[in-house]
């Protein structure tokens, strides 16, 4: 499934398996814990997509690299 999320006006589809809709909704908390990151805010202008794969949440770059984030 898809689903569109927005964090400092940029939106960018986050793609999950269906049974993990709550690790959406953990992402979506964690990306509120990181506004105040600005490194990571940084790299949010550089995200192309995310993907959930149970508990972490794989940004992809529009390079090809990726990273890593436990959202639980």
């Amino acid at each position: 499934m898809m689903k569109i999320i927005t964090f400092k006006d940029r939106s960018v589809p986050v793609y999950y398996v269906n049974e993990q809709a709550a690790s959406v909704e953990q992402l979506h908390h964690k990306l509120y814990e990181m506004e105040l990151n600005f490194d990571f805010r940084k790299k949010w202008k550089r995200i192309s997509k995310v993907e959930v794969v149970r508990d972490v949440a794989i940004f992809q770059y529009n390079d090809g690299t990726k990273l890593y984030l436990e959202v639980s």
